[in-house]
């Protein structure tokens, strides 16, 4: 692969790159599943990706008629790489295992390793017979929706489709490598005003945020509305917060310090709450709830924000959902994407149907809701949540950052990229959008 990452860096044409052989291997980060049982016995916070995670030379697989090979130059870590790494909630080679039995393409997925990673950007050096609209030396990100058109239900909205699924965590071949194997219905165009490794972040978390607050398919967000986000500074959150200050609604983020407090007023976010301040106790106990403390946290949000939500951006899960449900506004709507911190939610159902709340749950993006959201980054109304970079030899490391909580935003991990910076195209227009904006995240520190 460093003679496609060399020809990208010195600016070659898609005819040069589709004239550079193909390698028999590329370098890839992985799981094994011989090691599935590598953590048996031990709690989530005892499971340590560094452990699991390799990064050797796999097999380059073969390319089916609708798909891209993409040399890959940067990728991120999100929580479903995580969950692949420590084998949680269960191993991901069940799902490899259904993909290898629904088509001859999809036998290839079922292997002994796993190449996991749920984001890439980088440049197309081939494309199968059936791509129409992408050619090498297409420069392209990827976002995670893996699905094919022959099931009905997926034609109204992609993410009904029965065999609709994840790139790079119900799938192999994922973007934590030097080469990924996608889907043409996966590719976008590269932000050009953005490194490799800024526009590598934004696909899954972007994409999400967006369905869940801007699509008809989500909350569908008005202007005015108060919208409580959990994790406002997070992966998700950051998105979040940024969609509700556009679309005219009132954003209120909960963080867990100071120093994401100010952050969030970077961000244009007036309304805060510092929950490491407030000290809340939502668990009595692991099996007890207190109604009081969601009563506290519902008068502290009126306090900054003068009413209650109309829309909570949720996504911890297990600690938060019952206040979730509680300080929604009559009518309000909770809408879920994920359990961060549990899969088993509690929450007092009366407080959802005598006041007529709703709970609507969101899973990643179509193809045209990652598109919109995509097209908000790539015309600088969406600014990257990159905090940090790694190179993919630690992965492993990237990945126990978000294991452990210890990260803001999104981390990014260099894989063909030999430097961070790189890739930018368009610097007018980068000067435009400002330095201080799109870094803003790098910046954490200072």
């Amino acid at each position: 692969m460093e003679a496609f990452r060399d020809a990208i860096l010195a600016g070659a044409p898609g005819e040069e790159l589709a004239r550079i052989p193909l390698p028999e291997s590329y370098r890839a980060a992985f799981v094994r599943k011989d090691e599935a049982g590598l953590f048996s016995g031990l709690s989530s916070r005892e499971k340590d990706p560094r452990a699991s995670l390799h990064v050797d030379q796999v097999a380059v697989p073969e390319l089916a008629p609708d798909e891209c090979y993409v040399a890959v130059m940067a990728s991120s870590i999100n929580f479903n790489t995580v969950w692949s790494a420590i084998f949680e909630p269960l191993p991901t080679f069940g799902f490899l295992e259904r993909l290898g039995r629904e088509s001859e393409w999809g036998m290839r997925h079922d292997l002994p390793y796993h190449v996991i990673g749920s984001d890439a950007c980088g440049v197309v050096i081939r494309a199968g017979s059936a791509v129409r609209d992408w050619r090498p030396g297409d420069r392209v990100v990827v976002h995670c929706n893996y699905v094919d058109g022959q099931d009905p239900r997926s034609h109204d909205d992609a993410m009904m489709g029965a065999n609709q699924r994840i790139w790079g965590f119900e799938t192999n071949f994922g973007g934590l490598a030097d080469l990924s194997v996608v889907r043409a219905n996966q590719l976008l165009a590269k932000p050009e005003h953005l490194s490799w490794e800024e526009a590598a972040v934004n696909a899954l978390c972007n994409s999400t945020s967006y369905r869940m607050l801007v699509s008809r398919n989500g909350a569908a967000m008005k202007q005015g509305d108060v919208v409580l986000i959990w994790g406002a500074t997070g992966g998700l959150g950051g998105y979040a917060v940024q969609y509700v200050l556009n679309g005219g609604g009132m954003p209120v983020g909960v963080v867990s310090s100071a120093s994401k407090a100010k952050l969030l007023e970077a961000l244009g976010c007036e309304a805060v709450i510092d929950r490491s301040e407030k000290g809340y106790r939502f668990w009595t106990d692991g099996h007890t709830q207190d109604e009081a403390e969601w009563r506290r946290f519902g008068k502290d949000i009126r306090e900054v924000i003068g009413e209650d939500p109309d829309i909570v951006f949720e996504h911890p899960g297990r600690q938060t959902m019952g206040a979730s449900v509680f300080v929604a506004k009559r009518g309000g709507v909770v809408v879920t994407c994920a359990a961060t911190s549990g899969y088993m939610v509690e929450y007092d159902n009366r407080h959802l149907w005598m006041k007529l709340k709703s709970i609507k749950s969101s899973h990643f993006a179509n193809y045209r809701e990652a598109f919109e959201a995509n097209r908000l980054i790539r015309l600088g109304k969406i600014q990257p949540t990159l905090s940090a970079l790694y190179p993919l030899e630690e992965v492993g490391e990237a990945a126990a950052q978000v294991h452990y909580n210890l990260h803001e935003g999104k981390i990014g991990v260099l894989c063909l990229a030999p430097a961070e910076g790189l890739g930018v195209a368009d610097p007018q227009f980068r000067a435009k959008v400002g330095e201080d904006r799109i870094t803003m995240f790098r910046r954490l520190d200072s």
